[in-house]
């Protein structure tokens, strides 16, 4: 199977995520909220941004999987979906919020996202 080695990387990084989220909290002495510190929002939105996206995006690629659709297929998506959530902490690391990594970032996303739905809806003999 393929999909569980794109979980496993991305509970590994959901876990990071999270422990930046705590850490901030820490430093900034907050603990509900964002207590108006910048980074501890953005930090929160990388979080919850991952949180609001990867799940789907996870089972569109083990629907597929489970379809029968190839491996490099289900590959594609997995390293674009790990990638696309890479590319977002970074982009959100620099002083723009809006910035062509962050664009690259929700583009890979939303590929994932219409390439898997694909994948499950056409009918597999419509491909050959």
């Amino acid at each position: 199977m393929v999909t569980p080695i794109y979980a496993g990387l991305l509970a590994l990084l959901f876990v990071v995520l999270s422990a930046r989220v705590i850490q901030m909290r820490v430093k900034a002495g907050v603990s509900l909220g964002t207590g108006e510190n910048r980074d501890l929002l953005r930090r929160q939105r990388v979080h919850g941004n991952f949180a609001e996206y990867v799940p789907f995006g996870l089972l569109l690629i083990l629907l597929m999987e489970l379809r029968g659709l190839p491996d490099w297929s289900l590959h594609a998506l997995g390293v674009l979906l790990v990638t696309s959530r890479v590319l977002y902490m970074i982009a959100l690391r620099g002083p723009k919020e809006v910035n062509k990594v962050r664009v690259a970032a929700m583009v890979c996303t939303f590929a994932v996202l219409v390439f898997g739905a694909l994948g499950c809806l056409v009918p597999l003999g419509a491909a050959s």
